[in-house]
């Protein structure tokens, strides 16, 4: 049994840092937009639209940390 009270945690980010065009709508990582305009509104009309919403997780989502002291994972839930 670890006896580590997980005073130091860190959140492990999956899928939380997405965003969807408010043109288009397509949804995409916040580190995969490079230039930090829409790609598929470049690609398709060549306009550089930077009109974006944040996508928020799912209530009942589960979040993980994982603890600095001793490396264990834990989960929980957003809702």
């Amino acid at each position: 049994m670890n006896s580590c009270r997980h005073s130091q945690l860190v959140l492990l980010s999956e899928d939380n840092d997405r965003v969807r065009c408010r043109h288009c709508h397509l949804t995409i990582a916040v580190d995969e937009l490079k230039k930090g305009w829409c790609p598929e509104c470049f690609e398709t009309s060549g306009e550089r639209r930077y009109d974006f919403e944040k996508i928020a997780a799912p209530e009942g989502a589960t979040v993980r940390y994982r603890c600095e002291e001793c490396g264990a994972i834990i989960e929980g839930d957003t809702g």
